[in-house]
């Protein structure tokens, strides 16, 4: 699904970003891609989406 519209960012690539460059919050995640800086509109989302990455991550990650 399409979180950006005005830059074309998908979901997914919030989602890779997450996993690939260690992102954690839109300060990070602006540094690897261009988003939110538009209209504003898809900075909430793109958190939310952050957010659920890194908790899906931690929740499935064995425990040593």
């Amino acid at each position: 699904m399409f979180v950006c519209m005005c830059y074309g960012i998908t979901d997914k690539q919030i989602k890779s970003a997450v996993e690939t460059h260690g992102v954690g919050n839109m300060r990070e995640l602006k540094q690897v891609m261009t988003l939110g800086s538009q209209c504003g509109k898809c900075v909430e989302l793109a958190q939310e989406i952050i957010d659920n990455t890194i908790m899906d991550d931690s929740l499935f990650k064995e425990v040593g």
